[in-house]
């Protein structure tokens, strides 16, 4: 069997001939690089346009590409039910009663049916239960649920944070990011607003305008303030208040306002922030398909939801570097409402952005709908690959036809109308007709069997099942900020037990000493016993350099000791210290009133001390910190500073693909003009055979060494090879020796067409021995990647200062004492 892995292809199925309605043995492979310029897959309910989808995106997963699935209706759920095992109760949870009941059978007879016909439909279309675990293996599947928390909840607190100085630098795509945020808010309000008209989206565009520019960010709590008080005191030349008064400013607040205080929005603050790079990989790098489940949302939220992540989308994209090899998947399983002709949806601007920018960065749209009626077919000609099934209507068809013609014409291809309507007249389920501009023609093909069981919608009951299993291993993690022990010292209990010790200032320092304290929690209570605790801090600055990773980096540095007894300063104190953010922590100038402190240690009112504490600090950042990188020798890469592993696997990863691709093309280019000769060689031999053999059938000329079912096809698709020349070299040479005579000239004719065809397979073997070297080079399990640490540079290491950092303990009745402080490390 061919080995359809290797290739950076898809395998989608084989070819179909709609004569004899049957499935024929040639491969339908589709190059991943074509995916770039977009698709658009068009069926009725029925035609196989889910599985069709389906089977796209787990080819794309098993080649290390990520992507977003936006999900209107339930059915994307399905990737998660993958079964390498084919093992009838991993089929059972899935399985409906009353099917079961219809069809006669029991629950466990009917999970067993599905299980042996899952089975049999992956070997008849050549797929192994070990493709089913490599694919498990080669992304993450999982559910998000905006507005709701059946699967993992995504919060919209930071959707109107400042876009990147990409975007903001950019006045087109930071006019074009204002606009749409806008105008999804004001979807969400039930606010039909025309952004030229609409005061409610003038105030709006102007806030998040000037905010952003500020590089500030707004949430929806910053918002309704500066609704109510705006950073600006005219809009254009006029005033304000004329266009806009103070108590219809405060109408609209208050609009918001009741949006966010509504119970059922209150799913929409929680969870994970909308960020694409952190949907599209997991924090190993591990690349994800990202379900975005809006089956649940009315249409007013589907369109904030959806206008809010395309807008993330192009703001991640213009992050991206140029790549002509696919980076991503933005898969929309119905665009239906999202891209009318004539009307203008918020979600239409960056939709539009997106389908004519988003090749240049690696990211393939996929639009799929089962009313090809309400679509702009202008937008949709910058697509470069159309999959039609079955329609439900002429009018559906010709109205697809007219958008094909445009996207050929924009693709400067020729364009048989009369010739694609004929084939789909005639198309049945999971028949689709491919139409690629990077191929000469159109192939009908039958699409493979699904390996993700197709169990239909899912619902919010069923996504929650699935998704547990997430939600439990998604735990919080630790806090980073500095534990105490529980237990009151005896100075400490002397210290709450008289009341003249409480309430008193802290302990006197030398003037070297500088003391902070922690803020003490709002959910603390008034009358709360508070004691406060000490800890050394020390804060520097570090200058990282090194020219192998291109780094000059400065880097601040927190270190915190607790501080229990003079022991804890006695020589290097800052070895047993731990890094800290002090961002993480509220830092106040004062006390609260009426608390206790721990003892400091005896060293500390020592001017000494404080002069030694602060040299040994600057020696124990050269000592013990560096600069952690990642390192990949073969790509000779190097991490950003603050880049993540996972991020610089996930880099690391489209780089190998760039280079796969890049390769194969050399591979293309070195051996398309050989198999040119060699296929013009064999078309002339065998028009000599058939001239000196009567009788040979039109069957004689049937394909066997089929482009499809072959590298050949997989490497240079329809376009070099086509079914007149390599396709009909192996049948033709077999029914030509079965009704061979002895004449001499019929012998060296069919010893020519012999020779050529070895020469063919002679040339394939060779290509797909430099195929496997380059996938081999290029695969995921060849990336080695190495820590890389970078010293500090000892002259530019500064300590800014060395000080006593005072943290707050509640103390219970029962004598425990317990941290009284946020720390934002959590979040």
């Amino acid at each position: 069997m061919f080995n359809y892995e290797k290739l950076g292809a898809f395998y989608l199925g084989r070819e179909y001939d709609i004569e004899t309605s049957e499935v024929r043995p040639d491969y339908v492979m589709y190059d991943a690089k074509d995916l770039t310029t977009h698709a658009v897959i068009v069926g009725m309910t029925g035609s196989g346009k889910t599985g069709l989808g389906i089977s796209l995106l787990e080819e794309a997963a098993i080649d290390g590409i990520p992507s977003l699935i936006i999900d209107p209706k339930g059915d994307m759920g399905n990737l998660l039910l993958n079964f390498p095992s084919l093992s009838p109760k991993d089929f059972q949870p899935w399985v409906e009663q009353g099917e079961a009941n219809r069809k006669g059978m029991t629950v466990e007879q009917y999970a067993a049916d599905r299980a042996k016909l899952w089975k049999e439909g992956l070997a008849q279309w050549e797929q192994s239960p070990e493709r089913l675990e490599k694919l498990k293996q080669a992304a993450e599947v999982a559910i998000y649920t905006p507005g709701s928390d059946a699967g993992l909840p995504l919060t919209i607190l930071k959707s109107l944070a400042a876009p990147p100085e990409q975007v903001v630098n950019n006045s087109d795509a930071m006019r074009e990011k204002v606009s749409t945020a806008v105008s999804g808010l004001l979807t969400l309000l039930g606010i039909d607003a025309d952004p030229l008209r609409s005061r409610e989206h003038i105030l709006l565009s102007n806030i998040l305008d000037k905010a952003w520019r500020e590089g500030r960010d707004l949430d929806m709590h910053s918002l309704i303030r500066e609704i109510q008080t705006p950073p600006f005191k005219k809009i254009g030349i006029m005033d304000l208040d004329s266009i806009f008064p103070a108590k219809d400013r405060l109408e609209l607040a208050m609009t918001v306002n009741n949006i966010l205080a509504s119970p059922a929005f209150s799913t929409w603050m929680q969870g994970e922030p909308l960020n694409i790079q952190r949907l599209l990989y997991t924090d190993e790098g591990k690349p994800r398909m990202a379900v975005l489940s809006i089956a649940h949302l009315n249409d007013q939220e589907r369109m904030f939801f959806v206008t809010l992540l395309l807008n993330e989308v192009v703001s991640w994209m213009r992050t991206q570097t140029g790549t002509s090899s696919l980076r991503a998947l933005l898969y929309m399983d119905e665009v239906f409402g999202y891209l009318p002709p004539t009307a203008n949806p918020p979600s239409k601007i960056p939709l539009l952005t997106l389908l004519k920018q988003a090749r240049a960065y690696g990211v393939g749209l996929v639009l799929s709908t089962q009313n090809p009626v309400d679509l702009d077919y202008k937008a949709l000609s910058n697509a470069g690959t159309w999959f039609l099934g079955r329609l439900q209507t002429e009018r559906d068809q010709l109205r697809v036809l007219d958008g094909l013609q445009g996207a050929s014409a924009n693709a400067g291809v020729n364009f048989d109308r009369k010739k694609i309507e004929r084939i789909l007249s005639g198309v049945g389920s999971r028949v689709f007709m491919m139409n690629n501009v990077h191929e000469d023609q159109p192939v009908l093909f039958h699409t493979r069997w699904a390996l993700s069981y197709l169990s239909g919608p899912m619902t919010r009951a069923q996504i929650a099942k699935v998704m547990a299993p997430f939600k439990a291993a998604k735990v919080a993690a630790p806090s980073i900020a500095p534990v105490a022990t529980p237990t009151l010292s005896s100075q400490e209990q002397d210290t709450l037990k008289q009341p003249a010790r409480i309430g008193s200032p802290p302990p006197i320092l030398p003037p070297e000493a500088k003391q902070k304290f922690v803020a003490v929690s709002r959910n603390v209570s008034l009358d709360a016993k508070i004691l406060y605790r000490p800890a050394l801090l020390g804060v520097g600055a570090l200058h990282f350099v090194d020219s192998k990773s291109d780094v000059d980096n400065w880097k601040d540095c927190a270190s915190l000791l607790n501080l229990r007894s003079s022991d804890d300063l006695e020589r290097d104190p800052w070895s047993e210290s731990q890094l800290i953010k002090v961002s993480n922590f509220e830092i106040e100038a004062e006390p609260v009133d009426q608390a206790g402190y721990s003892e400091l240690p005896g060293n500390c009112s020592r001017k000494t001390s404080w002069r030694s504490w602060k040299a040994s600090y600057k020696s124990y950042l050269y000592r013990e910190q560096r600069l952690q990188l990642s390192h990949s020798p073969e790509l000779k890469e190097y991490s950003r500073p603050d880049e993540r592993p996972g991020d610089f696997a996930a880099r690391i990863g489209q780089a190998a693909r760039e280079k796969r691709d890049l390769e194969i093309a050399k591979l293309r280019k070195k051996y398309e003009s050989k198999f040119k000769t060699l296929s013009d060689r064999l078309r002339r031999a065998e028009v000599k055979v058939e001239k000196e053999e009567q009788q040979a059938s039109s069957a004689t000329m049937s394909a066997a060494v089929s482009i499809g079912t072959s590298i050949l096809g997989a490497l240079f698709g329809r376009k070099t090879l086509s079914a007149t020349n390599v396709s009909r070299a192996g049948t033709s040479m077999r029914s030509a020796s079965r009704a061979a005579n002895q004449r001499s000239d019929i012998k060296r004719a069919k010893a020519d067409v012999e020779e050529v065809e070895q020469d063919i397979q002679d040339l394939e073997k060779k290509l797909n021995e430099e195929v496997e070297k380059i996938t081999a080079d290029y695969s995921e399990g060849q990336l080695e990647i190495q820590p890389y640490e970078v010293k500090p540079r000892k002259s530019d290491i500064a300590v800014d200062e060395v000080s006593i950092l005072w943290l707050p303990y509640q103390v219970t009745d029962d004598g425990i004492a317990e941290p009284a402080y946020d720390d934002d490390s959590k979040e």
